[in-house]
């Protein structure tokens, strides 16, 4: 279940308790759901309640009619109340697993739709190089989001004191690009090479790129492996495992606080792409993309510790998608490491989209 289908879960909750008379409130257009700020606090939180409310009603009183009518919903596992009236929404493994597998049967394609089917766009042409790539750009995300470009003002953004020949020339085009379109249009570009060419950890475009061409690494080691991908919650044990291994805590399933925080920000992409074609600002996908490439680092646990050693294939970490070895031998894959081998390739397939709607290469190696 992404954001926009839990949003209108939601919306559609509300609307049916104000039908049968169990709320007494105006149904609103629209319903924001976020992922919380800190872990244990479910999936997603909404204030919808709060909202309702309107400062005068009873918040808490709301936000129960809505817990008890969302805990039947498919796909959501619990719903937990927090003052002063913030519903905290968790969902079930396999409403985890199905965005896996709807990420990587989609591809680099994934979050493309209809999100603004009806809507028109207005943007119009300019000479400046910048002005003139966020247009380019922008025009492609309305075709993924489903709108149509419409003539108007261009996009409002600073000037930059240069040419795209002469950006091309000191940057290459994937930094010159970056540089570009990463910054909001208010902002003035920073165009340093030094810092735009590092391959260092401080450099956001270096972060996302080396996020993808390591998931591609780790894909081929484990196709090396004979590892096979999975992303079906509760798999079951591996032949030969000791009895009660399909029980084990996250066998097969997502749990972890960096999974559930690197999932929601898959789901996410949708809207982000959407956002992003809606406000005509390429650059929240592109701080998109440097989340999703930091998140993926934490669930690896192993670009913050390991960044200083040379890259060395080490998969020792709180996730690791890989099975690691002893002095007795290599350890057998199980349905934990294809479920999270699974997250990495999905993860992958974000990159390498947003990276594409931006212009910009996704590399296999780096």
């Amino acid at each position: 279940m992404t954001p926009a289908q839990l949003s209108r879960t939601v919306l559609l909750t509300v609307r049916r308790a104000v039908e049968d008379d169990e709320l007494c409130v105006a149904v609103p257009e629209r319903v924001k759901v976020r992922t919380p700020p800190r872990p244990g606090c479910g999936d997603y939180a909404t204030n919808v309640a709060l909202l309702l409310a309107r400062g005068e009603g009873d918040a808490l009183g709301i936000a129960e009619i809505l817990r008890r009518r969302l805990l039947r919903t498919p796909g959501i596992a619990r719903v937990d109340i927090a003052d002063p009236g913030f519903l905290n929404i968790t969902l079930d493994a396999g409403s985890h697993a199905q965005l896996v597998r709807d990420v990587r049967s989609q591809g680099s394609r994934y979050g493309h739709g209809d999100a603004l089917a009806g809507v028109s766009v207005p943007l119009g042409a300019s000479g400046e190089v910048r002005a003139a790539l966020v247009a380019h750009v922008v025009r492609g995300l309305v075709g993924a989001a489903g709108g149509v470009v419409v003539p108007g003002q261009g996009p409002v953004v600073r000037a930059v004191p240069v040419s795209g020949a002469d950006l091309l020339r000191s940057l290459g085009p994937d930094a010159a690009r970056w540089a570009l379109l990463r910054p909001a249009g208010h902002d003035l570009p920073d165009l340093d090479p030094a810092r735009l060419l590092s391959q260092r950890e401080d450099n956001p475009l270096f972060r996302v790129q080396y996020a993808h061409a390591r998931i591609r690494a780790l894909m081929r080691n484990a196709s090396q492996l004979g590892i096979t991908v999975e992303s079906e919650p509760g798999a079951g044990a591996e032949p030969g495992a000791e009895p009660g291994a399909e029980s084990e805590p996250g066998a097969g399933a997502y749990g972890h606080p960096a999974e559930i925080g690197l999932l929601g920000l898959l789901a996410d992409h949708p809207r982000i792409i959407e956002a992003a074609a809606r406000h005509r600002a390429p650059d929240q996908l592109a701080r998109h993309l440097v989340g999703v490439a930091d998140a993926f680092f934490r669930f690896h646990d192993w670009f913050h510790d390991r960044f200083h050693d040379q890259f060395h294939d080490r998969f020792h970490d709180d996730c690791p998608a890989l099975p690691s070895k002893d002095s007795s031998g290599p350890h057998k894959p199980s349905a934990v490491h294809r479920s999270r081998l699974a997250l990495a390739d999905a993860t992958g397939a974000v990159l390498a989209g947003g990276l594409h709607l931006l212009g910009i290469s996704a590399p296999e190696h780096l």
